[in-house]
Parts: structure tokens; sequence; C-alpha cells
């Protein structure tokens, strides 16, 4: 028992006390220079193509849960013939 603590003692210590900070470099500047350049580029858009890619998917699945929603209340408003 009294090893299993020394060991976790010794492990915690070595997660805690040696970690290298790392240096960050700020973007800041860099980013304000892209996103405020006058490009014609709507602002969502700037990112690059990952943004692209995740405007069009958030807009197929808006598109894709309207058309769901509008289905699933003209389904409900028709009575069920028995």
């Amino acid at each position: 028992m009294y090893r299993q603590f020394m060991c976790l003692q010794q492990l915690s210590r070595r997660t805690i006390c040696s970690t290298a900070r790392r240096q960050v470099d700020n973007m800041v500047k860099e980013k304000q220079k892209l996103f405020q350049a006058d490009n014609g580029i709507p602002v969502h858009l700037k990112g690059g193509a990952m943004d692209a890619i995740l405007y069009r998917l958030t807009m197929g699945l808006t598109v894709f849960g309207t058309g769901f929603v509008v289905y699933e209340l003209l389904s409900a408003s028709m009575p069920k013939k028995s």
C-alpha cells in the first residue's frame, strides 16, 4: 500500500513539476488583418477551407431538418385511412 502511494506521489510530482512551458506566438494581429481585409469574402468564410466545409454542412443539415419537419407536420395533419 505504501509503495503504491509513493509511486502515485512520484508520478503526480513528475507530471506537475516537469511540464515544459511552451511559447505560444501571439497570432491576434495576423488574424485581425485576415478578417478585416476588404476582399469581398463574407466573414464566416474568411477562415479558409474548413470554414467553407462547416458552413456547407450546417446549411445542409438545416435544409434537411426543415424538410423533415415539414414532412412530419404534413403526415401528422393527414388522417390515417383504416
